[in-house]
């Protein structure tokens, strides 16, 4: 067996740091095809907003890329990778594929991301309902003996289940998992995660990133500290893997950096809650709770077609589509959070992003 691609020390300290990482979205033409020139641009948007790397063939990507008859995982991970490595930044940016499916294909996908060039896998445990922790912890071992694993904790509302503390404690232990996205969208199980970890012997070799995109700063300014054979241990959530990073991402990795710099303080302002509330009421609009999610991907989509990144909100689904009153929320956002987006630093580069 070849052996496992590992990451280099400078992408470990920017890991453990704490990294803003969209999920990037896929973008169509009016035909639901590829638009390879508006999916190249959303890259360089990203790493111009100075995200810490992109999340690709993930949810936000829409998972049908896999289907036979659609058939684009291998391009829009192929068109990430290029632009990346075009760019040649002068900082660690990490190229995350995401990985589903059953052992076989989860592997298959693993192999193609490391021949793709990317750094780390994004390991989906969807789909996987009838399967037990054991089998689950076996496909994981098996994908971390390739790629470094980027463990979720995907809320069961779009498709996760809720897994024990067992689980975890097994799960950290794994060599080659070096970081967790908890998006369980739930605090119980958002803390089975940090204290399973922190009782786990590689506690320091895993980095806790936040998807719960209804408590986003929150998550960041939290402190988790438990009590491991009677010694406090403590970790926090360093960074974001987000799908709501997708869109105003220059205010996201302004808002990370703002966050780096006050949260070590003690006494932290009592504004940063109503920070959180701003920024969860626009996941609302863009992720669409009211519908369970119903309108997420074309939540995204509608805000990047405003913007001028995309050319318009289509989906590989044709049934997906803003829900009832959406339009209007996301109208909202903008009228009521102006600060919250980027518009004026997309205006500046767009035309830039978009030339082939």
């Amino acid at each position: 067996m070849a052996k496992r691609k590992e990451l280099t020390p400078e992408q470990l300290r920017a890991l453990h740091d704490g990294l803003a990482i969209p999920a990037h979205p896929l973008a169509l033409d009016e035909n639901r095809k590829l638009d390879e020139r508006r999916q190249r641009a959303l890259t360089r948007y990203y790493m111009a907003a100075g995200a810490g790397g992109v999340a690709v063939g993930v949810h936000s990507t829409q998972f049908e890329i896999r289907d036979k008859d659609v058939n684009l995982l291998e391009p829009v991970l192929r068109l990430a990778a290029e632009e990346v490595d075009r760019a040649n930044l002068d900082r660690p940016f990490l190229k995350i594929a995401g990985i589903c499916g059953p052992t076989e294909q989860a592997i298959a996908e693993a192999e193609l991301a490391v021949r793709l060039g990317y750094d780390m896998g994004l390991l989906s445990m969807g789909g996987l309902q009838n399967w037990t922790e054991e089998q689950i912890l076996d496909r994981t071992r098996a994908v971390a003996e390739i790629i470094p694993v980027f463990g979720f904790y995907l809320q069961p509302s779009v498709g996760g289940r809720i897994f024990s503390f067992r689980f975890w404690e097994q799960f950290a232990n794994i060599p080659g998992v070096m970081a967790i996205k908890m998006a369980p969208f739930n605090r119980y199980q958002t803390i089975d995660v940090a204290r399973a970890v922190c009782y786990s012997e590689r506690r320091d070799e895993i980095a806790l990133y936040t998807g719960n995109d209804d408590n986003i700063v929150n998550d960041l300014l939290s402190v988790y500290r438990f009590q491991v054979n009677g010694q406090p241990v403590e970790k926090r959530i360093v960074g974001g893997l987000l799908g709501h990073w997708a869109v105003w991402t220059r205010k996201a990795v302004e808002l990370l950096e703002e966050i780096k710099q006050v949260r070590n303080n003690e006494q932290l302002s009592a504004e940063w809650l109503t920070r959180n509330i701003e920024v969860t009421e626009t996941n609302a609009a863009f992720f669409d709770p009211a519908n369970h999610f119903a309108g997420c991907i074309p939540g995204i989509h509608e805000v990047l077609r405003r913007q001028g990144l995309l050319a318009g909100r289509w989906c590989l689904n044709p049934k997906e589509e803003l829900s009832p009153g959406q339009m209007e929320e996301i109208d909202r956002m903008y009228r009521d959070y102006p600060h919250l987006n980027d518009d004026k630093f997309v205006k500046q580069h767009l035309n830039e992003w978009l030339e082939q």
